[in-house]
């Protein structure tokens, strides 16, 4: 049982089940790094892999659908921008009100013009394109661990070391990072706090979108209204176990994957479903409160050196 659970094809399934969560986490770490926790990107996600399904299925093309829900993406995005940052509305009721407004548009779109109740599977569909060589298919090992990837599965960890450079290496990152750290120094110095606000959101829109195209046409092929699953979420916790870090977030999004591939396994065993189902949520909580606990005792080492520097 360990060795069929615990084997060098859990890289592949690891990797592949953690993509949808590293690529929410890397949208998530991009507008929290301008001070705006964008909670949307669970409707992102789910509108993203609605529009991506369908308009693969009526073109025939994956990357007009690609465009399709990276172009919601951004709507949403705009639409979050508008209503934070221009009009002042609490960020957590829009974010919350996109997410159940996504799910509630998708059902009634799908009975509306596919006359379907539930998961839509189109007969015919654009798939994203796979990775594959050839000459790796007479090594098992190799062939699993390296062949058989969607380019977002690739694209998602050459993207986690592109964002690192950008927030960490360039002028424009720094801009954007003092903005999340302090508004006032930030406006001090010259930068436009609401466009910088208003650029990261966009960019976090169009990585939600991705990433719901991934989920509809990369990680399956079908759609159903709740297939982000929380993912999304999971996304936020793994932002906020790194404080925004991207490697970081890509290794706790690794460990959901991870997580997730295992529970799968088990099931084949005899497991309880409704056990096996729990464990990503149960891994968000854990990540969650060592987040929370990381974050604390941060805090108070501060507070020791303040008293220290005081009674010096």
């Amino acid at each position: 049982m360990i060795g069929s659970i615990f084997n060098y094809t859990l890289i592949h399934a690891a990797l592949r089940l953690s993509t949808p969560i590293l690529m929410a986490a890397l949208a998530v770490i991009i507008s929290q790094q301008a001070g705006v926790l964008n909670l949307a990107v669970e409707g992102c996600m789910t509108l993203g892999a609605f529009m991506a399904i369908c308009i693969s299925h009526l073109t025939m093309n994956w990357f007009v659908a690609l465009l399709a829900a990276i172009g919601i993406g951004l709507l949403i995005s705009i639409v979050v921008g508008v209503a934070h940052i221009k009009f002042r509305a609490d960020i957590f009721a829009v974010g919350m009100t996109i997410n159940i407004f996504a799910v509630a548009i998708t059902n009634f779109l799908l009975s509306a013009f596919f006359n379907v109740t539930g998961s839509f599977i189109p007969g015919k569909l654009a798939s994203l394109p796979r990775l594959n060589l050839p000459f790796l298919g007479k090594n098992p090992i190799l062939n699993s661990i390296i062949n058989g990837y969607s380019f977002f599965e690739i694209g998602a960890i050459i993207m986690v070391f592109i964002l690192h450079i950008f927030l960490f290496k360039t002028s424009n990152g720094l801009r954007l990072r003092s903005v999340g750290l302090n508004e006032l120094a930030a406006e001090t110095a010259g930068i436009n706090i609401e466009k910088t606000k208003f650029a990261a959101l966009l960019f976090s829109g169009i990585v939600g979108g991705m990433a719901g195209a991934h989920l509809s046409l990369g990680y399956t092929n079908f759609f159903t209204p709740g297939m982000v699953s929380g993912r999304g979420f999971m996304g936020i916790a793994a932002m906020f176990f790194s404080g925004a870090y991207p490697i970081v977030s890509w290794l706790a999004c690794l460990l959901f994957g991870l997580i997730d591939s295992i529970g799968s396994r088990m099931q084949a065993y005899g497991l309880p479903a409704q056990f096996i189902l729990m464990l990503p949520y149960v891994t968000t909580i854990c990540v969650l409160v060592l987040s929370m606990w990381r974050q604390i005792r941060k805090k108070r080492r501060l507070s020791s050196s303040l008293r220290t520097l005081d009674r010096w």
